[in-house]
């Protein structure tokens, strides 16, 4: 009987320590950080389809926001989706598109970070040459690939509940493991 104790209290060790792990693994999930999978072709060259990321959902917590961070959040239209974007404008900023450039209060971006100028859709929120002010508690985003992505320009800004985190590490590919570097502050 005793060797049969030993089993069961050795057994019961194991589904302790798998719970304990497994409720740190859900607290860390729901609470600071969360993997994701890029999909899409929005922010290339920055990001590419397949590559797998880290959300932090704790970063705004302790400092503020930052033009330049790569943020995911749910999508305006559809909350089951989640989109990858970079911020472009804060709370109060006047963001404009002009001729493929992108101004936020007057003053023309540097996006040496992405390889062609910035497009507007015939039908989107921004129109060219018109500057929109971005309203308190939202923030403007737009991806890395222009041509393709679908973000502010198309369906304006997105209210800062609607954040999940600031994306801070790619892990795979390993080739490219490492952190963001923000290329505008």
């Amino acid at each position: 009987m005793s060797f049969v104790k030993k089993i069961i209290d050795f057994v019961m060790e194991i589904l302790e320590t798998i719970a304990f792990v497994g409720s740190i693994f859900i607290v860390i999930y729901l609470f600071i950080l969360q993997p994701n999978q890029v999909k899409g072709a929005s922010m290339v060259p920055n990001l590419t389809e397949g590559d797998y990321i880290f959300t932090s959902k704790i970063t705004y917590k302790f400092r503020e926001m930052k033009k330049g961070d790569i943020v995911v959040f749910r999508s305006p239209t559809n909350l089951d989706i989640e989109f990858i974007k970079r911020i472009i404008g804060l709370p109060g900023d006047k963001v404009m598109v002009l001729g493929g450039d992108v101004f936020v209060n007057d003053i023309q971006l540097n996006e040496s970070y992405i390889p062609l100028n910035t497009p507007l859709a015939h039908n989107g929120f921004l129109k060219n040459g018109i500057p929109i002010t971005v309203p308190k508690e939202h923030i403007f985003v737009m991806g890395d690939n222009r041509e393709v992505s679908s973000d502010s320009r198309i369906f304006g800004p997105i209210p800062i509940s609607s954040l999940i985190g600031q994306v801070f590490y790619r892990y795979f590919p390993i080739g490219k493991i490492g952190s963001f570097k923000n290329p505008i502050n």
